[in-house]
């Protein structure tokens, strides 16, 4: 990689990437976006030389739940701070005995089964443009070879591939949402 092609990382995540300390210079940023006001802060800085911008997707506070949480405006101003890359952690549970609790798995494919969030930027079709947003690929598949690479370097308990699936939260599935959501395939 040369120095253009040098990505600059957005972690959306929790309580334990909120450590300042993980970041060289850290600095706080507010960003104002057009969708309202994002989750919190971006807490920016470097790790081991790469430019990140950090934002704690319930709120620093963990006071915004999963369905209100701007997905919107996180995404815009993540962009707007030329964000490439976006690492999104999520502990959830397993709908698949040989996940186990604490395996990591890099998902290619997610079901959204949410009833209640903005999910497109493009909720109007101005002068006539039509704006769909293509899905068959969700996830980028270089990000997802490097990090499936490096787990497999760390020797980390993986799985190279899933399907995830978003429900309305913070209430959790019944057994019988459970297993009808493994029949759809998720993981």
């Amino acid at each position: 990689m040369n120095k253009v092609d040098v990505p600059k990382i957005a972690i959306i995540g929790g309580s334990g990437l909120e450590d300042p300390s993980i970041l060289e210079i850290p600095i706080d940023i507010e960003v104002q976006t057009p969708y309202g006001k994002t989750s919190s802060t971006f807490k920016t800085g470097k790790i081991n030389g790469v430019e990140v911008a950090i934002l704690s997707r319930h709120g620093r506070d963990h006071s915004i739940t999963p369905t209100q949480v701007n997905n919107r405006a996180n995404m815009w101003a993540i962009k707007k701070l030329g964000c490439t890359h976006i690492l999104a952690t999520s502990a959830c549970g397993s709908l698949r005995e040989e996940i186990k609790r604490g395996d990591m798995v890099f998902p290619d494919q997610f079901i959204d089964f949410t009833r209640h969030r903005e999910t497109t930027f493009f909720n109007s079709f101005e002068n006539g443009e039509l704006n769909h947003t293509p899905m068959a690929d969700p996830f980028n598949e270089d990000l997802r070879s490097r990090l499936i690479k490096t787990a497999g370097e760390l020797n980390l308990s993986f799985h190279p591939t899933g399907t995830t699936i978003t429900i309305e939260g913070p209430r959790f599935s019944t057994r019988a949402e459970s297993n009808m959501f493994r029949m759809w395939g998720a993981d």
